[in-house]
């Protein structure tokens, strides 16, 4: 009986085939709509995306990124992993205490930001003042200037203290603008590259608590190679970049806020201006809140957190005096080569030169892009003129995290004497 029923549904169905087979092809009523639009493209392929990347070497001693080492670029390399799964979270919480480390500080509210230094920039303004309130700015260089704009921009009332590239600020003329404007921030650059200054912290983060107000410090191109203590000199947010001495791939920007800081940024009347650099989210997505459960906020660069963990993991490994010291060293077997070339430093003082790039004033007669511009050309490696105020001022030599070596500080004395050897000089 089975056998039976099974033979009539076979039957059946190859009955259907037949039937189907002499039938025209169904046609979707989208398909037509589907070849219309595939063959009435307009753009074609570009050509540039058919070839392979290619990519050149270059010695990489500016003012930054840096060259990366091997291990960090083997670690950026590795399999991605979600964003919001439990691993990603371990490696955050590592990238945490590697912060804590290198800032010197207990704080809490300790992460990276997913961006360059601006996103950590932009982050500490837009979090902790609000529109209409003061906001005082040290311009001795470029990111003086930005952070002036930024804060301009998202309506804050702007104060600036102004000197020309490479000048410092004594604690008495910090002191005297923070009793005239009242501001809620006051902000500072510790190593500020444009000039190749390390400009003097201790005891401003004193004065700022004297006068309410919170104490910004930028270390970008100083973390790692000149010593901070953001505790013990009583800054309130302290930030950086993953691409100097750190030797991470641009993207990353460590940041930290004290609870003072905190106190302000979460007590404050409006939203912040920015919702992906909003604090009350980005606290969560690092567990710093106190939360059980971390949410969803943004995808954060994984690749980029996996480099800036083993990136501080080396740092971790070395020491941070270690780095320091072999900073110290290195950047003062290059000011003796540079002198020994006739070339001139531009900050005077020695204590006051950030290690990790050295500016030379342009030498006499030179035009500096030439110089620059044979030595990429010759030697393959960047070197890079002012920046802002200090444009046509200074040639930019940076020596910082893996490239901060003697033998490198040779080959960049090697091709600067070739230059001036070679670069046509006027007779004035």
């Amino acid at each position: 009986m089975m056998q039976r029923g099974l033979f009539r549904r076979g039957a059946l169905l190859a009955q259907q085939a037949a039937v189907e087979s002499s039938l025209p092809p169904m046609i979707s009523p989208l398909q037509p709509r589907l070849d219309r639009s595939m063959s009435s493209l307009t753009i074609p392929p570009p050509a540039c995306m058919l070839r392979p990347l290619e990519v050149p070497f270059r010695y990489l001693f500016g003012p930054g990124p840096s060259n990366v080492p091997p291990r960090i670029l083997a670690a950026g390399a590795r399999p991605i992993i979600g964003h919001l799964h439990p691993e990603m979270y371990e490696i955050m919480n590592d990238i945490k205490k590697g912060i804590q480390y290198a800032f010197q500080t207990q704080n809490n509210m300790t992460i990276a930001m997913s961006g360059s230094g601006h996103a950590a920039m932009e982050c500490a303004i837009f979090n902790t003042v609000e529109p209409g309130e003061s906001v005082l700015v040290a311009v001795n260089g470029i990111w003086g200037e930005r952070v002036a704009e930024i804060a301009e921009r998202m309506g804050a009332s702007v104060h600036t203290m102004v000197k020309a590239p490479g000048g410092v600020f004594t604690n008495e003329e910090i002191e005297k603008a923070l009793a005239k404007h009242k501001p809620v921030l006051f902000f500072l650059t510790h190593g500020e590259s444009s000039a190749g200054l390390a400009h003097p912290v201790d005891g401003i983060g004193d004065l700022c608590r004297k006068h309410n107000t919170l104490f910004l410090v930028d270390t970008v191109a100083s973390l790692g190679a000149a010593p901070i203590f953001m505790d013990q000199q009583n800054i309130d947010i302290l930030y950086t970049g993953s691409q100097k001495a750190l030797n991470a791939p641009p993207g990353t920007a460590p940041i930290s806020f004290n609870e003072r800081a905190c106190q302000k940024m979460f007590t404050r009347k409006t939203k912040p201006v920015s919702y992906l650099l909003d604090m009350s989210h980005l606290s969560n997505y690092w567990g710093n809140d106190g939360k059980p459960a971390r949410l969803y906020h943004h995808t954060g660069p994984v690749s980029g957190f996996f480099a800036l963990r083993e990136s501080l993991a080396i740092l971790a490994e070395t020491g941070l005096e270690e780095s320091w010291k072999h900073h110290k060293e290195v950047a003062e077997y290059l000011w003796t080569g540079l002198e020994d070339l006739g070339l001139k430093l531009f900050i005077r003082e020695k204590d006051l030169r950030l290690p990790s790039v050295t500016t030379i004033a342009i030498p006499q007669g030179y035009n500096w892009r030439e110089i620059l511009q044979y030595i990429m050309k010759h030697h393959q490696m960047e070197m890079t003129g002012g920046l802002g105020p200090s444009i046509n001022m200074v040639i930019r030599v940076g020596l910082m995290g893996y490239n901060c070596q003697k033998r490198n500080a040779d080959l960049a004395l090697a091709a600067l004497a070739d230059a001036l050897r070679n670069c046509k000089k006027s007779k004035a």
